[in-house]
């Protein structure tokens, strides 16, 4: 079982594929591709990755692939993009986390719209990742960092979310909102703050693809930074909520369990990042995939065992 010291190299194991999908992947000009949400459908991964184009404009498009890692089929046009028309995404949309909600049969996606008023949260849904419905935005700016829960907890959709303004204290921290159909949410609670002094996620922390739920609670991967001299460093972490009240954190590591360390993660538009973003887990090998945006330029996969990080994140927190 892997300890504190050897929980960095031994939790999460590179692709020896990576980085699995790059803007040379793609069927037309893009400048970049990093930051995917991720499911299985129809027995193929799908991943809807965030494609930044030559204008610097962000939008989404679907990869699917057979086994997750190989055989990317890219999608000739977007599935989801700027909306002049809109002023809360006319800039574009980013940084998307998708979750299977057995209740509506369909996919929701949680994204991030960009307009003259800032960055905030909007909603759609979809049934095959070909056509999607939108919700539009559901909060209000500045605003990111969104993800769904699977299910209802006590009756109500449970969206995390990272609002930063002067009313909830200037700081990028994870809070959470409630909803009874996904229209009309709460005001947000808050949840986990990112750590002070010299802690790896000191700056600013977000949640990364949504939370999966185990016996002993919502288990997630989240996002931090470090503000160096020489700009961020962007490194992941695991938290554990509580299932029946997904306010409460019951347990979170101490220590990143997975930094830029390759070429592709301390290289590219943005140096020194690894930014999660999508997560599919096989209940029958327990192997946990998870796709992250490397030096947001390009998508990249590690591998985990699910048990080992439920079990390393209760002993070590």
């Amino acid at each position: 079982m892997p300890t504190k010291d050897d929980a960095m190299q031994d939790l999460f194991h590179r692709d020896p594929a990576n980085p699995i999908l790059t803007a040379e992947d793609w069927p037309y000009r893009v400048n970049t591709v990093f930051n995917p949400g991720a499911a299985i459908h129809n027995a193929e991964t799908v991943l809807l990755c965030r494609v930044e184009d030559p204008r610097g404009i962000s939008h989404l498009t679907v990869a699917r692939s057979p086994d997750g890692v190989h055989g990317w089929r890219v999608e000739a046009k977007p599935l989801i993009a700027e909306d002049p028309g809109d002023h809360t995404s006319m800039w574009g949309v980013e940084d998307c986390r998708v979750t299977w909600v057995e209740e509506l049969e369909r996919y929701v996606i949680a994204y991030t719209a960009y307009g003259p008023s800032g960055p905030c949260v909007a909603l759609a849904t979809t049934e095959d990742f070909e056509s999607v419905e939108k919700l539009g935005a559901v909060m209000p700016p500045d605003d990111k960092d969104a993800a769904l829960l699977p299910r209802r907890v006590n009756g109500e959709f449970i969206l995390y979310h990272r609002p930063v303004s002067s009313r909830y204290g200037n700081r990028g921290n994870i809070w959470l909102s409630r909803s009874a159909d996904l229209t009309h949410w709460s005001a947000p609670e808050p949840v986990m703050a990112s750590r002070e002094g010299p802690w790896w996620d000191a700056a600013r922390i977000g949640l990364g693809p949504a939370p999966i739920e185990t016996e002993h609670g919502w288990l997630a991967i989240y996002h931090g930074v470090k503000q160096m001299p020489a700009g961020p460093i962007y490194r992941a972490g695991l938290v554990l909520f509580d299932l029946d009240n997904p306010a409460r954190v019951l347990r979170r590591s101490p220590a990143w369990v997975m930094g830029p360390a390759t070429d592709y993660e301390t290289r590219g538009d943005v140096p020194n990042v690894v930014f999660p973003t999508g997560m599919v887990h096989d209940p029958e090998s327990d192997e946990l995939k998870l796709y992250y945006g490397a030096g947001d330029s390009v998508v990249a996969l590690a591998t985990a065992n699910l048990s080992e990080l439920m079990e390393f994140l209760w002993q070590n927190s």
